[in-house]
Order: structure tokens, then sequence, then C-alpha cells
């Protein structure tokens, strides 16, 4: 891996960046951040610096990856929040990209998701897709890791199944609940992301755990591991997601979106390749039952302060 320059981590303070941050600083790398909130507490002190995104001055962006070795990039939006659409997310990362060719950065690793495809009715592929073919077409020797979800205590999806089991007799499933999922541990998707940025040669990987459920095994499973006793309901997909907005006034948070839904019922959250995390749910769940769940992890609050 090149030490020579420090490591550029869009979002390090963040929940798969600051896994990935911490290996980086385990080998000695020195690590910048960029990020919307320069503000917030810095996990790391004085370890890693931070920077702010800079799209709309993208000559301040380029001028601030000056040096950087490798680039891993986090950036996106889960949903359309305010200011924050996935247009605004497609525009900004290609002027990140263009900011690292702009800066001579030589490696790019950027996360984006299994079965991206441009050409997608659902907003979230899109746009990954799109950015996809703009990372491959771009000058930067790159690495496209694409999870499907990406699970630990912390996460918003496995943990807040959690959640909701531990404190609902009855869990809504989408549509008939036969549809797959194919989870990553966090870890092993930061152990994915910093293999990815030792390497110099164009590779594409879905970032996939070694386990496929349906929803509703997934759900069953969750529960026998927290000794929940609860119902499993097969709803319409409409009424699924009025149910997911009810909680999300209870949270104040997006639960759930319905692309999303589309997505999870269209099998996208499985891939066709090889899974290369090793870590497997279901032990996780008897290792870590005492913890997930316990708390609801916010995607607004993450994000935006709420």
């Amino acid at each position: 891996m090149a030490v020579d320059g420090f490591h550029v981590v869009t979002g390090a303070f963040g929940y798969t960046g600051r896994y990935l941050t911490q290996r980086l600083l385990a080998k000695g790398i020195a690590v910048k951040t960029l990020t919307d909130h320069p503000n917030r507490p810095n996990p790391f002190g004085g370890r890693v610096t931070t920077m702010p995104f800079n799209f709309d001055r993208p000559e301040a962006l380029a001028k601030s990856l000056e040096g950087a070795s490798v680039i891993y990039n986090t950036y996106w939006v889960r949903f359309t929040h305010g200011a924050a659409t996935f247009d605004q997310a497609v525009e900004n990362t290609k002027t990140l990209v263009r900011a690292a060719e702009q800066a001579g950065v030589p490696r790019l690793v950027h996360v984006s998701i299994a079965n991206a495809d441009s050409t997608s009715h659902l907003p979230y592929y899109r746009g990954k897709g799109l950015l996809e073919e703009f990372v491959q077409a771009s000058k930067l020797t790159h690495a496209i890791v694409g999870p499907t979800v990406i699970y630990s205590v912390e996460d918003v999806l496995i943990n807040n199944i959690a959640w909701m089991v531990r404190r609902f007799p009855v869990f809504g499933l989408p549509g008939d609940g036969a549809y797959g999922i194919q989870p990553i541990f966090v870890e092993d998707m930061a152990d994915l992301m910093v293999k990815a940025g030792s390497r110099m040669d164009n590779m594409q990987i879905d970032a996939v755990g070694p386990e496929i459920f349906t929803f509703e095994e997934l759900v069953r499973l969750i529960a026998r591991k927290l000794n929940r006793n609860v119902v499993l309901m097969r709803l319409p997909p409409g009424l699924a997601l009025l149910a997911s907005q009810a909680i999300g006034l209870l949270v104040n948070d997006v639960v759930l979106t319905k692309e999303e839904v589309d997505g999870l019922m269209a099998g996208l959250l499985v891939s066709k390749k090889p899974p290369p995390g090793t870590t497997k749910l279901s032990e996780w769940l008897t290792a870590n039952a005492d913890k997930l769940g316990m708390k609801y992890a916010s995607e607004l609050g993450r994000h935006f302060n709420k």
C-alpha cells in the first residue's frame, strides 16, 4: 500500500468511513477527511485532519486532495431530504472525481451498491449506476465496491429491525417476505476497502456476506436470537410503508422508503457473485444479541442532526 502520501476518506466520522479510518490509522497511514460537518466532534482527535467538501469550489477541492495516495469515497444520500437529492449527489460525486483527477490522486475506492443500474427506475440504483460509468471512464485507477446491506449494532436495517422486534408484538412484512437479502458485516466491508486501496488495478466487487436469507427468514432469525415472540404479518407493500411511516413519526426519522421496498422486493439485495465477506450474520447475531436493537439508529440524526 502506498503510504508516502496521506489517504482521504469522505465521511470518516460516519458509519462505514469510521471503521475504514480506524484500519488506516492502525497501519500508520495519515488520514484526512472530507465532510459536510467540519464542526462535529472528531472521534480521532488530531489523528485525522478535517476538510470541507467544497463541491461549489472545485479548485479548492482539488487543492485539498493534492498529495493524496488514495481517496475512499463513501459520500451519498439514502433518500431525498431538503436540498440533498440523488441528482445533486451524482453531480457532487462527479465534481469529487474530477477534483481527484486534477490533483493527481492515483487511486479511487468508490462505494457503490450491488446491482447498480444506470437505466433503473429506482433513483438510488440509477444514480449509483451513472456514477459507476463515470468512475470507469475517469483517468483514475479505481475499485468499485458495491455492498447490499452493511450491518452492525448501529446500522439502519438489521439493528432497527431488532429495535422494532424488541418493542412491538407484530412485525409487518412487505409482500410475501420471500425476497432475498445478503448482508455484509461492517468490519468485512472496511477490510475490503482497505485491500482495494492497496491495489492499482481496476476492479469491481460486490460486497456481500456468505449467507443469504429471505426477508422473512431474517426477521424470524433476529427475533429468535433476541428471544422474542413476534407475530409476522404479511402486508401489501403500500400498507407496510404506511406502518413504517407511523414508526418514523415516533422516532423522527425516515424508517423505510418506497424505493427501498421496491428494491428489496425486486431481489436487488442479493449478489450473483461469490461473497468476499466472511462473517456469518447468524453467528454474529448470537454473539451480539444483548447489544443489537437497544438503540434506534437514526438516518436523519446521523446526517442531518435531527
